[in-house]
């Protein structure tokens, strides 16, 4: 799957998040494309996903946080 595709996919899921549940979902949906968003930087995600330059902290700490889940058995594909 391509980036922008990707991309298009956690807008599309983002807009349908309740308020109260954005930052959660975006959370999971960066752990969800971790993997293949692996050679993004988090300011090309921002720009992908049309999100603040500020969520590319958020973004590099899911990408970590992947890891150490991915190795406690989650299965990301799952998500």
């Amino acid at each position: 799957m391509k980036d922008k595709e990707i991309y298009s996919r956690i807008k599309q899921v983002l807009s349908g998040a309740p308020r109260n549940q954005y930052t959660a979902e975006l959370h999971l949906q960066m752990i969800k494309y971790a993997d293949q968003l692996e050679k993004v930087t988090a300011k090309e995600f921002c720009e992908g996903v049309g999100l603040r330059q500020s969520f590319g902290t958020e973004f590099s700490k899911m990408r970590n946080l992947t890891q150490r889940l991915k190795a406690a058995g989650l299965n990301p594909e799952l998500l």
